[in-house]
């Protein structure tokens, strides 16, 4: 949110941090973030605090897609058999509606926290940037170093030595990348359904291995090659900030008027003097450019290439610890606070309606799910079928039953008659309902002269449990006009 004019060297927003004048690749060697007793102690380690965020995200990973909530999966996003799990509610092709309400509250949730607190979604909550710099990145400082560790043994020439680091780090890469497409595979077909996948032959699911190294190279090239690529270039939510966020929004932030105008620090000079010759508590050291895991300077102000990551502010704190100074010189803050235009992050009309929305939306969604049927039934005429007229002048019709269920359960469906009195006749007087699916039956009804209404009946029929109702379904029972009398 600086003036990039007050900058004293050239800016890094001159060009693309990770594309050079060439249009090349620039490798990033981000250094590690202070922790420890490297960081300061007068301010909070979000290096930390992400890491254990990232260790509760990823234990969710890989247990999700066994834990089961009522006899369903967790999360599962089964597209090839239209079956859908959300934290243990089903949804099927019928509740594609509630499907789509349940996404657009998302976004506009997503929208709304934009506007509020900026990127906090990439930098604390976003699997790219939990993988590559929770896992994949802490293993390339085990084997390789720090930053100039790893930039010194690329710039070497093949030896034993490099040749077995880069075969243990890739090595790691590829093994984790087969990890996570195993684990996602879970979260489409569920985690029963990838145990058998797992414990059967290879030879039996050729395809489906085959499948699996395809997305394995892939997950392997962007954690290994592509990297904050993924966030800079693909990723469209970068590009979603420049609309959303204002000068209300609280994003990671240089307090310019404090630091500027930055300079180094020279030995035995005091912060009086220093100040007294207009010079800011910035000391120009760098820390922040070269902890940051997308090359950007914060001091520049908001970027899109900015993920929130926090790793600049504990670098910054930690320096403004060692020489004397309060922390916050970078700090989570909006464009108004660091003016001092406002000391609070103010709740504007734009967020009020963005909150409006969502509540509206929210309460939609829990209404309708509240409402929503465990077990579903449905009942048409059979195609082409017409009624009959017995000899006694009860009539008969036959009918397609469906029932769905939607539970984790299994039931043992039996269908009455709750508002007339018939013959009521299907399968073998019982409809067995496994778990998540459905069945289908061949209904006969047959009612007595004296049950019908007109030439058109309603019937009510009741799918029970024993003596549960699970759900009703009304029916047109069609019959001979009654005589004209």
């Amino acid at each position: 949110m600086s003036d990039p004019s007050q900058n004293q060297e050239p800016s890094f927003r001159d060009a693309i941090p990770t594309v050079d004048a060439a249009g090349k690749r620039v490798w990033m060697y981000p250094r590690k973030p202070p922790i420890g007793k490297r960081a300061s102690p007068d301010a909070p380690n979000y290096y930390t605090l992400r890491t254990w965020v990232s260790w509760g995200l990823l234990v969710v990973l890989v247990f999700g897609p066994f834990i089961k909530i009522n006899g369903n999966p967790l999360l599962m996003m089964n597209f090839l058999e239209r079956q859908f799990s959300i934290f243990g509610l089903m949804f099927w092709p019928q509740d594609f509606y509630l499907f789509a309400i349940a996404m657009v509250t998302v976004f506009v949730l997503i929208v709304f926290s934009t506007a509020y607190i900026g990127r906090i979604w990439c930098g604390w909550l976003c699997p790219q940037t939990v993988l590559m710099e929770m896992v994949y990145r802490k293993i390339e400082y085990w084997i390789e170093g720090d930053a100039k560790a790893q930039q010194a043994l690329n710039a070497e020439e093949w030896h034993p030595e490099k040749i077995k680091k880069k075969a243990l780090k890739h090595g790691i890469f590829f093994g984790l990348s087969f990890l996570i497409s195993n684990l996602l595979l879970g979260y489409i077909i569920g985690g029963d359904a990838l145990i058998d996948l797992i414990t059967d032959p290879p030879n039996q699911h050729v395809g489906g291995l085959l499948a699996m190294l395809i997305f394995t190279a892939v997950f392997y090239l962007i954690f290994s090659r592509f990297r904050e690529q993924a966030c800079t270039f693909v990723c469209p939510y970068g590009r979603f900030q420049s609309v959303l966020l204002d000068t209300n929004s609280l994003v990671v932030s240089y307090d310019h008027p404090r630091g500027e105008t930055r300079a180094r620090k020279t030995k035995g000079e005091s912060w009086e003097e220093r100040l007294g010759l207009g010079k800011g508590d910035c000391v120009d050291c760098g820390l922040c450019v070269t902890v940051c895991p997308t090359g950007i300077d914060i001091r520049n102000g908001t970027q899109m290439e900015c993920v929130n990551c926090c790793n600049c502010i504990d670098a910054c704190n930690s320096v403004m610890h060692k020489v004397g100074r309060e922390p916050g010189l970078i700090r989570y803050a909006s464009q108004d606070q660091i003016e001092g235009t406002s000391s609070r992050i103010r709740f504007t009309p734009r967020l009020k309606a963005y909150g409006a929305l969502f509540s509206v939306l929210f309460l939609l969604l829990s209404i309708l799910l509240l409402a929503r049927d465990s077990v579903n039934l449905e009942i048409v005429r059979a195609p082409g079928s017409l009624y009959q007229v017995m000899p006694d002048g009860a009539v008969m019709n036959i009918y397609q039953v469906t029932a769905m269920n939607k539970t984790g359960e299994e039931l043992t469906g039996t269908l009455e008659l709750r508002n007339v009195k018939g013959d009521l006749r299907y399968g073998n007087q019982s409809l067995p309902l496994p778990a998540m699916e459905q069945r289908s039956t061949v209904m006969v009804l047959t009612l007595p002269p004296d049950q019908l209404t007109g030439d058109l009946t309603d019937v009510e029929l009741g799918l029970m449990d024993g003596d549960r109702l699970l759900d009703t379904f009304t029916i047109e029972f069609p019959s001979p006009k009654p005589p004209t009398p």
